[in-house]
């Protein structure tokens, strides 16, 4: 996630710039290759819980976090982090946004579906069975958020205790309500991602 205004070939040189240097492709790969990998996303100005996000020539509104956007996360704070984060699989509803077919491993949520945002549990920022002795999200919530989700590598492989759990991409409140952390689309920009939800691509 980056905070600054660009046109689409600012945004094309800077996400080379950013993607090579973190080793995640050869600096000499075509920059098309770069482009059609990363979704990249800037704080609006003015408006620091909303943002801007861009893949390949789209340009999309999204909400963010609802303290903005933070170098330093940490559960409960409520802020986006600024990193570079993998799309891992998606989870989603039946019978919502059916048209909607990612590249991604897909799971079809259930009423027992949940997520753990316990720091001190084993099972922190893993998927859980509900009921879970400790503290747990639904993702089969009673609003239109979950009906679609992506999930993020954010602090999954290394764990870090109250490093921040649950960072994902999924659908916004209407109005673009800040979320509490995540990047969330309306169900048609998510729609217009479709190319993007694969394996390989990062949010950033």
């Amino acid at each position: 996630l980056h905070d600054y205004a660009c046109d689409r070939g600012s945004i094309t040189a800077y996400s080379i710039l950013c993607v090579c240097r973190q080793g995640i492709f050869p600096a000499k790969a075509m920059q098309k290759r770069l482009i059609d990998k990363v979704i990249i996303v800037r704080r609006a100005p003015g408006a620091p819980t909303r943002g801007i996000l861009a893949a390949g020539p789209l340009a999309i509104r999204c909400a963010l976090g609802r303290t903005g956007i933070t170098t330093r996360k940490r559960e409960g704070d409520g802020a986006t982090p600024l990193a570079s984060m993998r799309l891992l699989s998606a989870f989603r509803r039946k019978g919502r946004l059916a048209g909607l077919h990612p590249a991604l491993p897909q799971h079809w949520t259930r009423p027992f579906d949940g997520w753990c945002d316990a720091p001190a549990h084993a099972a922190y920022n893993r998927p859980v069975r509900l009921p879970f002795p400790a503290s747990a999200e639904t993702l089969q919530r009673a609003d239109r958020l979950y009906d679609f989700g992506v999930v993020t590598d954010f602090n999954m492989t290394r764990r870090k205790r109250a490093g921040g759990s649950a960072i994902f991409l999924h659908i916004a409140r209407a109005g673009y309500a800040p979320t509490e952390g995540c990047v969330a689309v309306s169900p048609a920009d998510m729609m217009r991602l479709r190319p993007w939800l694969r394996r390989g691509t990062r949010l950033i």
